[in-house]
């Protein structure tokens, strides 16, 4: 048995073997400012207590309550913010996965907490993150409880990182979107996305960066800027326009288009008996799309299943109240357009099918 005896080893403590506590709690000192900026009257206490305390009985102005939750990441996007050290709009992409996830049933967000892990505290680096995580809260209208910073040695690089956050919002139970109110006739309108999003990084980094070993740092032509401001643009958050949106038409559903593609994520909210036809002619992605199809040889179909193609939010309302949904979103800056039809199935398989080709 080796021999274990404290006289052979340097006094140890947490820092040495990885974790400086002192670096966290000045961490949490430079966020403070930042998570301030999102609270809203139902937010009790402040940062640095072991729970978010929300006030419930803000819920009582419903008559039957129904709380919505959401969980996400924001994947290997992070690994672009990185190698460009830029760490202060990740925190959109991930307030967006998750606030644009709950306000699809017509939830309205009301608070989040995160969660970053870091193989080193680096404690203006953490208040950068969570600086973009309250960015993104105040454009989503939610409040940001509390979260946990982790610190990894060993497991992690000392400059590598993950982000993930968990969110809660509510809607009356008798206001709730989904299949059951989708109709024959029904518009789908698109809401344009604002590039990449925060998914299917993974192939976009592969074609990108490890098969054509573009830099980050070039300048694309045909994108007007270089590729890391292209890969790092925040997620584009719908939550307030989504909400606007159910309080000017009468809006059938939302589908958030994240991984999986517009066709996939379009079949989550279409009913058994109904298809959604898309009409690939409405509108043009944006250049980075044909610029990771080119590059790397990939497929329409397979491209089409992993990006969101330029549609980052769709709506499915009445066809009558088509002219009021696009004009509301049109005074919120958000440029949307009728992209199809909500049809009977027929022939069709259930769910959503894309059908000619792009504008050019």
């Amino acid at each position: 048995m080796p021999e274990t005896t404290g006289a052979s080893y340097p006094a140890a403590s947490y820092k040495t073997a990885g974790v400086d506590i002192d670096a966290g709690d000045r961490a949490v000192e430079l966020m403070k400012e930042w998570v301030k900026k999102t609270q809203r009257p139902e937010v009790l206490g402040g940062l640095g207590g072991f729970a978010g305390l929300f006030d419930a009985s803000a819920l009582k102005k419903y008559e039957r309550p129904l709380l919505a939750s959401a969980t996400d990441g924001v994947g290997t996007k992070v690994d672009i913010a990185r190698q460009l050290g830029v760490y202060d709009t990740i925190g959109h992409d991930l307030v967006a996965m998750v606030m644009d996830d709950i306000v699809v049933c017509g939830a309205e967000p009301l608070f989040m907490t995160d969660y970053i892990c870091v193989g080193k505290v680096h404690p203006e680096r953490v208040a950068a993150i969570v600086k973009g995580i309250a960015e993104g809260c105040v454009l989503a209208g939610c409040a940001l409880v509390g979260g946990e910073t982790a610190e990894h040695p060993g497991l992690l690089g000392e400059d590598d990182f993950d982000v993930a956050g968990a969110g809660t919002g509510v809607v009356e139970a008798d206001r709730l979107l989904g299949p059951d109110r989708i109709r024959t006739g029904d518009a789908v309108i698109a809401m344009a996305s604002s590039g990449l999003h925060s998914n299917g990084y993974s192939l976009v980094r592969h074609v990108l960066l490890n098969q054509a070993g573009l830099s980050l740092d070039a300048r694309i032509d045909e994108l007007g800027r270089t590729l890391g401001e292209e890969l790092l643009e925040p997620t584009k958050i719908y939550s307030l326009d989504c909400l606007a949106l159910t309080s000017t038409a009468d809006v059938h559903a939302f589908s958030h288009v994240t991984g999986g593609g517009l066709a996939a994520n379009l079949a989550r909210v279409v009913p058994d008996a109904l298809h959604a036809i898309v009409d690939r002619a409405t509108w043009t992605p944006d250049p980075i799309f044909d610029l990771v199809g080119r590059t790397g040889q990939v497929e329409r179909l397979e491209l089409e299943k992993t990006l969101n193609m330029g549609v980052g939010m769709i709506a499915i309302v009445p066809e009558e109240s088509t002219d009021v949904a696009l004009a509301t979103l049109a005074d919120r800056g958000v440029e949307a357009w009728v992209a199809g039809e909500i049809t009977d199935r027929g022939d069709h398989a259930t769910g959503a099918a894309l059908i000619g080709d792009y504008a050019s």
